[in-house]
């Protein structure tokens, strides 16, 4: 049996909340969920028993939180910290990357995909991180990634907390954070074969006027002449082709990556090899 932490003791989107939402699982109920008031005290109980899984309480910094990783007994290094804070600055996101923050949440707190994220933190296992920090500049981060869907969805989160502050739009950002998603998938998928011990070089860059997203796979590329498993277009049928192409050449379901960075980014570009692609945003 997992045990789970959250720390605070408020309301979440409060704590009673958080608890009362991860009882309603089936899947997670068997486990032990816990409450403390304090990173005090949550270092006692990390000091006295294993706990796999810390939620932060929301009315501490993310620098805090980051701060109370570095205390973590050694032997608790492979606990998964889940900060939720009321703001964060990008210089706070990528300390937390640094950290091997498992992922973080700011207000408004989606409650629904916290759960995910503990489940996902739990199915980890006999986890590691899978995501490195090469260059942490605000405005130049560069990471070298794990070719892991886990890896891929905890690195869509810190990026929608790194443009909070950079894309006002809600939907604008949802969309162009679907776009990075599906190329870092495809990158992972079709250069990295998803083999954990592949990884992906990634940089996202920010200038006065644009978002600039690179990514460059292991793979040996692609021929762009000869894509049958790629949605042409958001015709419907043009999707159900697609879906049925990918399902007989043994693929997951998707094939929308290049279709949905096109209708949603400025720009995309490839390197002739066909292993690095290029995504830019224009933001004025």
């Amino acid at each position: 049996m997992a045990r789970i932490l959250i720390i605070g003791g408020v309301n979440l989107c409060g704590v009673n909340d958080l608890w009362d939402a991860l009882q309603r699982e089936p899947d997670l109920r068997p486990h032990g969920i816990e409450t403390c008031e304090g990173g005090v005290e949550a270092l006692h109980r990390l000091q006295s028993r294993a706990i796999d899984v810390v939620v932060t309480d929301p009315a501490t910094s993310l620098r805090e939180d980051v701060a109370l990783c570095a205390l973590l007994p050694e032997r608790r290094s492979g606990v998964k910290v889940i900060a939720l804070a009321h703001v964060v600055a990008p210089d706070d996101v990528i300390a937390a990357l640094r950290a091997h923050v498992f992922a973080c949440f700011t207000a408004p707190l989606a409650l629904r995909e916290v759960v995910d994220m503990v489940r996902a933190a739990l199915a980890a296992g006999d986890w590691h991180d899978g995501i490195e920090v090469v260059s942490g500049a605000p405005h130049w981060l560069t990471l070298r990634v794990a070719c892991r869907l886990l890896t891929a969805d905890r690195l869509v989160r810190f990026m929608a907390e790194l443009q909070s502050n950079v894309v006002d739009d809600d939907r604008e950002r949802n969309l162009l954070l679907t776009a990075f998603r599906e190329m870092l998938l495809n990158a992972m998928e079709h250069g990295g074969g998803f083999d954990p011990d592949q990884v992906i070089e990634v940089t996202a860059a920010k200038t006065a006027r644009a978002i600039v997203y690179h990514i460059r796979d292991p793979g040996s590329g692609f021929d762009r002449t000869a894509l049958a498993h790629a949605a042409e277009s958001s015709a419907p049928e043009a999707i159900v082709a697609s879906a049925q192409r990918r399902a007989q050449a043994g693929l997951r379901p998707g094939g929308f990556g290049l279709l949905i960075a096109r209708e949603v980014v400025d720009e995309i570009a490839h390197n002739e090899r066909g292993n690095e692609v290029l995504l830019i945003k224009h933001l004025v």
